[in-house]
């Protein structure tokens, strides 16, 4: 049975590659094959050792150190790298130079976890050992080690040990090893480690007292819990079988004193392991029947049936922890709150414990748990345990430091402890001033508490003084210097300070210097900090200085004067002579009378401003009039021009019009029917060889039908829902739609892609891509920002702007983002692969996104979208100042600054002075070509033409007024005009 337990508790986790390549099949069998034996023959020892001489162990093959050199053994063929030696000695170099580069990283920056990590694996590979020691040990002073770290090291330390004092290093080792974060798998390891050292004195009581300290820390896991139990039941039933060759040779009394009492242990362990919900109980149930040769009792089965009904309960829970992905945060806050409900102490540490192995870096749940403590259980060590290890891994989160500072103080902790731990505190990180400000508030309050006022000096007085100073002085140098900001506007501190001198120490001079101080950094303005000082003066101070202090607040408020002249009228109305009350009388209403001017002058201002925006508003409004009319005007001109056309079919019904970008007068000899046609109609028979010259009504009957024989891009509004927008393509792409298709249709199943093309035929950038699913569209949105042929390709939701016209679309936010690094300073070559493979190193990366132009070059600057805030305030305090490819880049926390909106570009101050509307112009001001469809020969000099460029113009086009100006012609004076030669 011990072989068994031993076996299914080492394969319930994988154990850690211990080596630079990992241990074939083979040296894995051997390694589970010898500690198999291990268990069995160290517990035969021990079971000479409780029955006596009577059992002779050597003639069984057994010493007391064989269980000793087999465990070794067995975690050398665990940990052990093999002989794995460097074909080229370049290799060796270039792993002495990286761990040269490591340990000097580490010189500057001690709290680089990833240069730890790093620095143990090389120097372990190249079997330096007192160095890893050394590199592991500083390592453990600053970081909690995960459970691969602590078994690695443990497994090298336990191949090392040579005699008992190795042996108490190992102990050691595994102490500070399960008290980092709650591990099954070293408690399993240091249990049977315990059971190589039985042979030694004390080694059975070891062995007991290990098993029992890992059921109280894990025996309630509901998944890995049996491991522990089965290794503690199986070593005791294996002293059993091994006592019981001799228990018939032994005396009735001494067959009760050993053998019937190892016996009733082995019974009670099988009764505690039953009456706990664990999985596979009912396998256990089973062992027990078969073991035991007695029934197996009633009470037994009933806390058995109780514990199975709980199981049921524990299970929903259980399942969705096994279901979801690490570090399963909401799954584990879930099962907290189920277990806080049922109130158990032991199974909501118990829990707390597991949430924190996979969400160390969560202060949020280190909070909840430590006040859970402090509140419920107020247990000393176990206590001031978990506040440790709260802030050795979430040292930048001022509030673990403060509760710290409190339950050292609630448990009576040393006063040099305290002070050593609130400068480990300002030697963390915080990432905002006011944390600083926060935390020497805790600090000087705890500095307070323990100062006997009743004593006119005292050390603890002279030693609260000096760091009131100290915190003045160093929130102006240290937190300014870093943040720009002391973090104390209001100055906090300093009030605080001047009402202790004031009301503990009767130091009312020393008050109003403070009082004094805290004025001239910009508070006196406010009414409420002139109040607070009245207040303390009336409180502890005299008259005089209240009346004092109350006309410097007069002159000096201006948020809320009224209120303050009121208390000084009110003090003079009690207390004052009549001098004092006509003083204060003139001086209110002065002051008044000239806060109502600075207010009259004020809303006068406010209201031009406002004036000007209304004058603003209707100019848009108007414009926007305009704009419409000319809209309609361009409708019946296009549809009395329609007319004209249809009229003129004779003269280009049968001419076939090839699509070119500009209108070319083509030179060409008709046929003879329709050159005879011609010249009948023009009455010009004689003449040879005409030049075939369309008019400029023919002219602008080509152009329309070169616009209708391009393809259209027809859009149905209703279908925006299952359309996607894509802009910013290379105008260079050939067949977009074939290029486009596959890109998409990896979204789901793509209707149609319509690119826009331009008179010519050229691609402009831009197409619209239509699904059968709304599904597929929400989808294809995540493709925005995809790189194209060279640049970023833009996808946005479909909207009809005409009807939607303050549509934006703007997917990042512009608010502070606490999970969200930004990143400046990143050389341009840079890739997004390289950033996260630096940034995974500090948390679970969501998404990174490289800053980059139109043309998709990049700017440098970055943003890194972590899981949670406690990884992306760990990134920045470990990123910020670090050189990537000779860039120092800068790190902080997103908070961008607010997007302006312009206003609508809807008019245009024209250099006359007038407003120029900017649809005249098109879109982007003055057409590209500013040609004129009217011949030559028809051109007047007209003022409306020239007040065209230089103020407003009634009409969009020169041609419209011109042709309205000169007298209608028939088509024949036109031809005959555009063949004149």
């Amino acid at each position: 049975m011990a072989t068994a337990a031993a076996a299914s508790a080492s394969e319930a986790e994988p154990e850690p590659k211990a080596g630079p390549t990992a241990e074939g099949e083979e040296d894995g069998v051997k390694t589970a094959r010898t500690r198999r034996k291990v268990l069995p023959r160290a517990v035969a020892a021990a079971a000479y050792k409780a029955v006596g001489p009577g059992w002779d162990q050597q003639e069984e093959g057994v010493s007391e150190s064989d269980g000793d050199e087999e465990y070794a053994m067995a975690s050398s063929a665990e940990s052990s790298p093999g002989e794995y030696e460097w074909e080229y000695d370049e290799e060796e170099e270039k792993n002495q130079l990286e761990i040269e580069r490591l340990e000097e990283q580490l010189s500057i920056n001690v709290y680089d976890y990833n240069c730890h990590v790093d620095l143990i694996r090389l120097l372990r590979l190249e079997g330096e050992l007192t160095k890893v020691r050394m590199a592991r040990q500083k390592m453990s002073e600053i970081f909690p080690l995960t459970e691969e770290l602590w078994l690695e090291w443990l497994h090298d330390e336990i191949s090392m040990a040579l005699d008992g004092l190795d042996r108490e290093h190992v102990y050691e080792l595994f102490e500070k090893a399960v008290k980092d974060y709650i591990c099954p798998n070293i408690w399993l390891e240091y249990g049977q480690y315990s059971v190589g050292g039985i042979g030694q004195k004390g080694g059975l009581e070891k062995v007991r007292s290990v098993f029992e300290r890992a059921l109280s820390s894990v025996g309630l896991h509901m998944t890995k819990g049996l491991a522990i139990w089965e290794a503690y039941r199986e070593f005791e039933s294996a002293i059993v079988e091994a006592a019981r060759p001799i228990a018939g040779f032994l005396s009735p009394f001494d067959r009760e004193q050993t053998f019937d009492s190892q016996l009733e242990k082995v019974h009670n362990l099988f009764r505690r392991q039953l009456a706990i919900p664990l999985y596979d109980m009912e396998a256990t149930f089973a062992e027990y029947e078969e073991w035991s040769e007695d029934p197996i009792p009633e009470s037994v089965i009933q806390n058995y049936n109780k514990a199975l009904q709980q199981l049921e309960r524990y299970k929903p829970y259980e399942e969705a922890l096994l279901q979801a992905e690490a570090p399963r945060l909401a799954e584990y806050q879930a099962y907290i709150d189920f277990e806080m409900k049922i109130g158990d102490p032991a199974r909501v540490q118990l829990i707390f414990e597991r949430a924190l192995v996979e969400n160390c870096l969560v202060p949020d749940l280190w909070i909840r748990y430590s006040q859970y403590l402090d509140r419920q259980l107020k247990v000393k060590d176990l206590v001031l345990s978990v506040h440790n290890r709260a802030v050795r891994n979430c040292p930048w989160t001022v509030a673990l430091w403060t509760r710290y500072l409190l339950a050292m103080e609630r448990h009576g902790v040393d006063h040099r402890v305290i002070s050593v731990t609130f400068e480990k505190a300002l030697s963390a990180g915080f990432i905002q001033a006011t944390d600083y400000v926060e935390i020497w508030q805790a600090y000087l309050d705890y500095l307070r508490r323990r100062v006997d006022f009743k004593q006119d000096s005292s050390k603890e007085l002279e030693e609260l003084r000096s760091a009131f100073t100290r915190a003045l002085e160093y929130l102006k140098q240290e937190v300014e210097e870093r943040f720009n900001e002391s973090g104390d506007p209001s100055c906090m501190i300093m009030q605080n300070w001047a009402r202790i001198e004031a009301r503990l120490c009767n130091n009312m001079q020393k008050a109003r210097e403070l009082w004094d101080s805290i004025m001239t950094k910009g508070n006196a303005k406010y009414a409420n900090m002139w109040l607070e000082y009245y207040n303390l003066e009336r409180a502890h101070g005299d008259t005089q200085h209240c009346r004092k202090a109350l006309h410097r607040a007069v002159q000096c408020t201006s948020d809320y004067p009224e209120h303050v002249c009121e208390v000084l009228l009110t003090m003079e109305r009690t207390e004052g002579t009549l001098e004092d009350w006509d003083i204060a009388v003139q001086k209110t209403e002065t002051r008044l009378a000239r806060v109502n001017e600075q207010r009259i002058k004020a809303a006068e201002k406010e209201a031009a401003l406002a004036q000007q925006e209304e004058e603003k508003a209707e100019q848009r409004k108007r414009a926007r009039e305009k704009k419409a009319l000319k809209k309609k005007k361009k409708t019946r001109g296009a549809d009395k021009r329609k007319a004209e056309e249809d009229d003129e079919k004779e003269w280009g019904d049968d001419e076939e019009e090839q699509p070119s970008k500009r209108r070319k007068v083509e030179n060409s000899t008709p046929p003879a029917g329709e050159a005879q046609d011609l010249e009948a109609e023009m009455g010009l028979f004689g003449k040879s060889a005409p030049v075939d010259v369309d008019p400029p009504s023919k002219q602008k009957e080509r152009a329309a039908a070169l616009k209708r024989d391009m393809p259209k891009v027809p859009h149905d509004s209703s279908k925006d829902s299952i359309t996607v927008f894509v802009s910013n393509l290379p105008y260079s792409m050939d067949e977009p739609e074939v290029k486009l298709r596959p890109l998409f249709e990896a979204c789901g199943e793509v209707t149609e892609i319509r690119p826009i093309f331009s008179n010519r035929g050229d691609f402009r950038g831009y197409c619209y891509v239509e699904f059968k699913e709304e599904k597929s569209a929400l989808q294809a949105l995540e493709l925005d920002r995809k790189t194209v042929e060279g640049r970023p390709m833009f996808v946005s939701p479909c909207v009809d702007k005409s009807k939607h016209p303050d549509f934006k679309v703007f997917r990042y936010s512009t608010a502070l983002e606490k999970h969200k690094l930004f990143v400046s300073g990143l050389p341009f070559s840079c890739t997004k692969e390289e950033l996260e493979e630096i940034c995974k190193a500090h948390g679970t990366v969501k998404d990174i996104r490289l800053v980059t132009n139109r043309a998709g070059k990049p700017k440098g600057l970055a943003y890194v979208e972590y899981e949670n805030e406690s990884q992306a305030s760990q990134a920045v305090l470990k990123m910020d100042g670090m050189t990537i490819k000779e860039n120092v880049i800068k790190v902080a926390i997103s908070n961008p600054p607010q997007r302006k909106v312009p206003e609508k570009p809807e008019t245009k101050k024209a250099p006359g002075g007038g407003m120029v509307p900017r649809q005249i112009y098109g879109a982007r001001g003055k057409g590209r070509t500013q040609l004129c469809l009217l011949p030559r020969a028809l051109q007047r000099p007209s003022m409306t033409a020239a007040q065209a460029e230089n103020g407003p113009a009634p009409q969009p086009a020169v041609t419209t007024s011109a042709a309205t100006e000169a007298p209608k012609m028939s088509n024949a004076d036109f031809a005959k005009l555009l063949l004149r030669k």
